[in-house]
């Protein structure tokens, strides 16, 4: 099989990429040609690149509707490489001069930044690696390296496209490069200054974790072992700022995607009304026992607890021209409600340190500057500190996956009320910031000791009947 050349270096090759990202490489190559093959780059774990090389890095993607399947097989991976196996070719590859992007999902917490403040985290044991070490182990290291790279050799540096779900992603990612770079290489952060592009993007689809039934399930289909297979819905979106270095980028218009000027509406509208919904859904659903956000929905007083929480977040929200954003919750309850995608909650419930101040408190925030209440929001706060308290209603410990879940266990293990385990998790200045921790203190109270006397499920009933 004949590949395009590489022209594009992914960080952090999880499910979601490979659902959206290739797809979407893909499609704009079969429509338009170019060199646009991608080498992805796992910065922790084998397993993805383990799993996807019995079959040289193609692998099938299947949509899932509720009432069909569909599959279909990428082909657009060139190579996968481990970066903590070998850091010297990850870098060699991003500072090849015929990689035009590097783009990356590393989720929220992969920013070693403060989700609070925006502010790069100096403290952060990576950050401080990195600053002291060639071989880098963050993604941040690498773009700083790989651009340090080109600008010693005389090339153009690469343009950074970020696919994570940040407010304003590539101008948080530039801003934290330049922190980063002014420490380490002052003429460095001027060229990325003026040189780097760093458009930002909003990505959209719902890509469930596969699991080893799905794997069974999907090779049996297929007639042949698929150990790599990524889920998804049949939705996708991708809007995208048209800011690229030297304007070299694949057709992603023809693939479908949005080439804009500005990205914010549409990021804006998609993290507080999907993003911000998914978690609320998460953590009350987690704790009323749902394990999918579709069971979630189909609770009749999660369906209207939902409804609630989109009138309080909607005013909050400037739509992008043409969008109607009844309509849009409406397709996202029907997204939600899709029985075929199996999305966790505790999936979903995952880093909530790093997704709170983006997906729900900027949210409150804005509702609580002119003077609105926030019933739904307040709920969604407490239910996450009730979640990071680390046990569940039924007094089984939950699987924390957080970065700050060891000072959660610190809180947890003192025994407290609910009113001081609110006043504990609102003084994580990392998470909330003071003013906006002052204001919430009552209302979170409140809706925490509903939560712990009667439940997620009762307290839902009794408060949006």
């Amino acid at each position: 099989m004949t590949r395009p050349a590489t022209g594009i270096v992914h960080l952090g090759l999880g499910a979601f990429f490979r659902a959206f990202g290739c797809v979407y490489v893909a499609d704009a190559m079969a429509a338009s040609g170019g060199d646009w093959g991608i080498l992805g780059a796992c910065l922790r774990r084998p397993d993805t690149r383990d799993a996807l090389r019995a079959r040289e890095w193609a692998y099938n993607c299947v949509s899932l509707a509720p009432d069909r399947e569909e599959l279909r097989d990428i082909t657009v991976l060139n190579d996968v490489l481990v970066a903590p196996e070998n850091p010297q070719a990850l870098l060699a590859a991003v500072a090849d001069p015929q990689v035009k992007i590097v783009s990356l999902t590393v989720t929220e917490k992969g920013y070693c930044h403060d989700p609070a403040t925006g502010a790069l985290n100096f403290n952060h044991p990576d950050i401080q690696h990195d600053l002291e070490n060639p071989l880098p182990v963050s993604a941040l290291g690498y773009l700083l390296r790989g651009l340090q790279m080109r600008r010693a050799a005389g090339h153009a540096p690469f343009t950074v496209l970020c696919c994570d779900n940040l407010p304003d992603n590539g101008t948080l990612l530039r801003g934290l490069l330049l922190q980063m770079a002014k420490r380490l290489d002052p003429p460095l952060a001027g060229w990325i200054e003026t040189e780097g592009r760093f458009p930002c993007t909003m990505v959209d689809r719902i890509t469930p974790a596969t699991t080893q039934a799905d794997v069974a399930r999907i090779s049996a289909e297929l007639g042949y072992e698929e150990a790599a297979p990524v889920l998804h819905e049949p939705f996708a979106q991708w809007v995208i700022e048209d800011d690229f270095v030297g304007g070299q980028r694949p057709d992603f218009a023809a693939a479908g995607a949005e080439m804009v000027q500005s990205v914010t509406a549409h990021e804006h509208m998609k993290l507080r009304m999907l993003n911000g919904a998914h978690s609320a859904l998460a953590y009350l659903g987690y704790l009323a026992g749902h394990e999918s956000i579709a069971a979630t929905v189909a609770d009749p007083a999660f369906a209207r607890y939902l409804r609630a929480l989109w009138a309080e977040i909607m005013p909050t929200v400037q739509p992008p021209e043409g969008v109607d954003l009844e309509t849009y919750a409406d397709a996202l309850f029907a997204r939600f409600a899709n029985s075929a995608i199996h999305h966790r909650t505790w999936q979903i419930a995952m880093d909530g340190s790093q997704k709170l101040p983006q997906r729900l408190l900027g949210t409150l925030e804005d509702r609580l500057a002119a003077g609105q209440d926030a019933p739904a929001l307040m709920l969604a706060v407490a239910a996450w500190i009730r979640y990071a308290n680390g046990m569940d209603e039924t007094g089984t410990p939950i699987d924390l996956r957080d970065p700050m879940a060891a000072r959660f266990q610190e809180i947890a293990a003192q025994g407290l009320t609910p009113e001081q385990t609110v006043a504990a998790f609102l003084a994580l200045r990392e998470v909330f910031p003071e003013n906006l921790a002052a204001q919430l203190r009552g209302p979170v109270c409140d809706a925490a000791r509903r939560l712990w006397a009667i439940g997620a499920s009762r307290t839902l009933q009794e408060s949006f009947p």
